[in-house]
């Protein structure tokens, strides 16, 4: 049986799992001092200091790094790169830490892994990062020349629910078109087509979220970043962590506004009907690129578990395909099924090689 170490690093925090096959023994959420974290000049100059931390928690469950078959990572913010599974190699240790997308915690997953492995005698992969991009050239396009549209969302849970769906219900993944909507702190959808993610709505170009402000139109930000004398950084914050559910009712969580929905408040009922249609009308946008043929939208996420959002957006949409819920994040898991296709043959792990071109 496969023993299988997964790891997710966070900002202040780092996740870890031990599996057996699919079936996960334990799992740890390892907390570090954010203030120590401080004293690091860089993200990546946390790692001996996060391995550590890793190796100590792994000790404390009585499990051997030599017992393992394989070590899986969340993806860092590569360059683009298609779906699937990765071997960490020098390449793409270089350009996480010297070349990434963004600085983030999960640029130290990759290089974590690869130690581990390499202690243990095994190989480390990295699976579905968020910038994954197959999208088809036509849905490139935008009125700017200088500007194209390109795929990051969270492509490891999306990609692990519709992958689910099919197993669970016996039909092949590559000969579907599939919709699936993550309904979490910021909300992506992606079009799966063949086994290939051809188009995706990222949270800045979709429905607004609990911290995302989603699509706002162009010529109305234009005047208040202008007006306001916004810098990038602000504008940044403002889209990201203070736009949405956050902006329009000054919490980030849905539990709440259903709360104050069964208080009685009138505009909180408003707010989180618009919040479900901007989900509903990015799924019927996704939908017209396949002609609408499309077979199963597929909803996951933290909010998929809220019944009455879920339902606000099936009542709009189950008109194109037949909806499946699948709530959760569900990373953890999906990084060990991940693994799991690997050591059993029936996915070919890639060979990272960094791409000459990078997105604007």
């Amino acid at each position: 049986m496969s023993k299988i170490l997964v790891i997710n690093p966070g900002s202040t925090s780092t996740k870890i799992a031990m599996y057996q096959e699919r079936n996960q023994l334990w799992q740890e959420n390892i907390e570090h001092d954010a203030d120590l974290l401080k004293q690091y000049p860089t993200i990546y100059a946390q790692l001996n200091f996060r391995l550590e931390a890793i190796i100590d928690t792994i000790g404390t469950h009585n499990d051997r790094i030599d017992e393992l078959q394989c070590v899986m990572s969340r993806g860092g913010l590569l360059p683009p790169l298609s779906s699937g599974a990765y071997e960490v190699n020098a390449a793409m240790l270089d350009v996480l830490e010297h070349r990434p997308m963004n600085h983030h915690a999960s640029n130290l997953g990759a290089a974590i892994a690869f130690k581990i492995a390499e202690e243990a005698g095994v190989k480390a992969y990295i699976y579905d990062p968020v910038t994954v991009d197959e999208m088809i050239d036509v849905v490139r396009i935008t009125g700017l020349k200088r500007i194209r549209r390109h795929g990051q969302g969270h492509n490891l849970n999306m990609r692990a629910a519709a992958l689910k769906y099919c197993e669970e219900a016996n039909i092949a993944y590559d000969q579907k078109n599939l919709i699936v909507a993550h309904l979490g702190g910021g909300i992506t959808l992606t079009l799966q087509s063949n086994g290939r993610i051809i188009d995706m709505i990222s949270d800045d170009e979709g429905p607004f979220s609990p911290e995302r402000a989603g699509l706002i139109p162009g010529f109305k930000l234009a005047k208040l970043i202008d007006v306001d004398k916004l810098s990038y950084k602000e504008t940044m914050k403002m889209m990201q962590r203070k736009g949405g559910l956050m902006s329009l009712l000054g919490v980030t969580d849905a539990r709440k506004v259903e709360q104050m929905i069964q208080d009685g408040d009138e505009n909180a009922a408003l707010v989180f009907d618009a919040m479900a249609l901007g989900v509903a009308e990015s799924i019927g946008r996704l939908a017209t690129v396949v002609n609408g043929k499309v077979n199963r939208i597929i909803l996951t996420g933290g909010i998929a578990y809220s019944e009455m959002f879920t339902e606000k957006i099936i009542q709009r949409v189950n008109f194109i395909a037949p909806v499946s819920v699948i709530p959760g994040e569900n990373e953890m898991q999906a990084l060990a099924n991940g693994g799991c296709r690997v050591l059993n043959g029936k996915e070919q792990a890639k060979e990272y090689v960094e791409p000459t071109d990078r997105p604007f």
